[in-house]
């Protein structure tokens, strides 16, 4: 019972917390995430998948409905957030003493663990099944 409360308290995190930034890139578009796929050669059209990762990952994840899939999704996206943006900090200390990546592997490190653990008994997908 307390191993799938935890899991709630890391959904719940985890989900509405980056679920703020996927907010915002639909309220407020995402050109400026078009201009770095493009500035790397990339098509600009890869930018969308913001998307999956900052809104249609952390929905999952929150619901509990194929929570390990949402889970992937916001690994994805940090993962390529910190290629396409991130690679000069990557062993950088920030002015507060704190590591300049840390919101991105806060993501990324949290994403994992629900893909690893699932989303527990506390969810809509209940904790059966495989991508539950």
């Amino acid at each position: 019972m307390q191993g799938d409360l935890g899991k709630l308290v890391l959904r719940l995190t985890v989900g509405v917390l980056l679920l703020f930034h996927g907010v915002n890139k639909l309220l407020n578009g995402i050109g400026d995430i078009e201009q770095v796929i493009s500035s790397h050669g990339l098509p600009d059209v890869l930018a969308y998948g913001v998307y999956l990762g900052e809104v249609a990952g952390p929905v999952l994840v929150i619901l509990g409905l194929f929570s390990r899939i949402g889970g992937l999704l916001i690994v994805a996206d940090m993962v390529v957030a910190v290629l396409l943006e991130g690679m000069g900090n990557l062993l950088v200390i920030n002015q507060f003493g704190g590591y300049a990546l840390e919101l991105e592997c806060f993501y990324l490190f949290c994403g994992l663990s629900v893909a690893l653990l699932g989303a527990g008994r506390y969810s809509i997908g209940g904790d059966t099944g495989a991508w539950n």
